[in-house]
């Protein structure tokens, strides 16, 4: 990690005329909470992380690697081997066993980012931006992020990165938010419904094999609602759906909360942990088992380099762009 010390960091918020508030944290880009009201007119954060900024700092969150709320990058995901080729050139990535993970020893999310523009009243907004340097952690080219966070009037979270390359390079955003619409607990009692009817196959590393599985009435099937229960999940989601349609779905009968997720993403990474650290504090009481659930928008996992996956490169002169948005209402 950078060497941040405690009055780096900044909590941002973004509040509608709903009482709805959602605060951003500069290290990482990272969504630190989000309080909304619940059916029972109670307020909730249905993000779990960490009980304070500070927290991020610690060695212990460093060793576990959890990113929680972060913006992911140079390359959210794993890239096997820890190297890739453009135009015949390799590059060495940081590796553990042959696997690079979400940009390397240090990542975006831990990186400070600047806070470029605030805005306040209706659909309030926070941009925040981050130079990627030339050969930083392994990847060829400057390249310059921008990520906007929108907070609407009805209540819909917007999520919008942006990045431009001085040299062909590659990409792959993502934000890693925790999601618990009970505010507390489990999310064992969610139910799930993605647009998709195949995952990726991967390896005994969690690497892509290049192949893809059907999931027709495989356990894993979330194209229509399912309750996800004690189902361990950390699989890539290919989507049926393009950003105008619905890619995701996430309910939680205890509080009525029901979040409705777009993106013009290829693929969702649906990773439900059995369990989180036990050492770090937490904003919200969480169950020892199953306690949140994360819905990662981005490219396929090792794109660079498996060719019949999407393309991951960015050529200068280009934009890269990933929109999320995540739509809550409430059962009443």
């Amino acid at each position: 990690m950078d060497k941040t010390s405690a009055k780096d960091l900044k909590l941002l918020t973004l509040k509608n005329s709903s009482k709805t508030e959602v605060k951003i944290l500069n290290l990482g880009a990272s969504l630190f909470s989000m309080k909304m009201f619940a059916t029972s007119g109670k307020k909730v954060n249905i993000l779990v992380s960490p009980k304070s900024a500070e927290e991020y700092l610690t060695g212990r969150y460093k060793i576990h690697n959890k990113c929680f709320g972060g913006s992911i990058g140079r390359y959210a995901g794993r890239i096997s081997g820890g190297k890739f080729s453009l135009d015949g050139e390799d590059y060495s990535l940081y590796q553990t066993e042959g696997v690079h993970l979400h940009g390397g020893d240090c990542g975006f999310q831990d990186k400070l980012w600047k806070v470029e523009e605030e805005t306040e009243g209706s659909n309030p907004s926070l941009t925040l931006s981050y130079l990627s340097e030339d050969g930083e952690e392994g990847y060829p080219g400057n390249l310059k992020i921008f990520v906007t966070y929108t907070l609407s009037e009805e209540d819909e979270l917007k999520v919008v990165y942006t990045a431009e390359t001085d040299k062909k390079t590659i990409i792959n955003l993502t934000n890693h938010a925790y999601f618990n619409l009970n505010g507390e607990g489990s999310v064992s009692d969610h139910f799930l419904c993605i647009n998709a009817d195949k995952i990726l196959e991967v390896d005994e590393k969690q690497l892509p094999t290049g192949n893809f599985i059907n999931l027709r009435k495989k356990f894993k099937n979330f194209s229509e609602n399912k309750l996800i229960g004690n189902r361990p999940l950390d699989d890539t989601f290919v989507l049926n759906s393009d950003d105008k349609e619905v890619a995701a779905r996430l309910f939680a009968p205890l509080t009525g909360i029901k979040m409705e997720m777009k993106t013009n993403q290829r693929a969702i990474v649906a990773y439900a942990p059995e369990e989180l650290p036990e050492d770090l504090n937490y904003q919200t009481k969480i169950s020892p088992e199953y306690p949140s659930l994360c819905l990662e928008a981005q490219n396929f996992p090792d794109a660079p380099n498996l060719r019949n996956f999407p393309s991951s490169i960015l050529e200068p002169g280009e934009t890269y762009r990933n929109e999320i948005s995540f739509k809550f209402s409430v059962k009443r």
